[in-house]
């Protein structure tokens, strides 16, 4: 078992969680808080699995023909988004996808 360190207010809280009998133990907690990360990560998952069928499904798809072809394509995004702009010349700040990595 590891030891964590909580912050004064973290550490309030649990507090607060076992005096209500929701919990009996500072471990009981940190589970139930495990698991809520846990099914939110799922979630995130899901929504971004979904996203990519719906896409599919939608005909929102590329074709390669090589590796190298989809490499110089990623790269070419890469730098467009250091530069703030797409191969239109476009702004891309505020138009990006709200996904994030997991």
């Amino acid at each position: 078992m590891r030891n964590i360190q909580l912050s004064k207010q973290d550490a309030e809280f649990v507090e607060e969680q076992m005096n209500s009998g929701l919990y009996e133990s500072v471990d009981a907690v940190v589970t139930a808080g495990l698991a809520l990360l846990r099914e939110q990560e799922e979630a995130i998952l899901r929504e971004l699995i979904q996203e990519g069928i719906d896409d599919v499904e939608a005909g929102r798809v590329m074709s390669f023909d090589s590796a190298e072809e989809l490499t110089a394509y990623i790269m070419g995004m890469a730098e467009e988004r250091e530069d703030g702009t797409t191969s239109t010349g476009a702004d891309q700040k505020g138009t990006q996808r709200s996904s994030r990595p997991l």
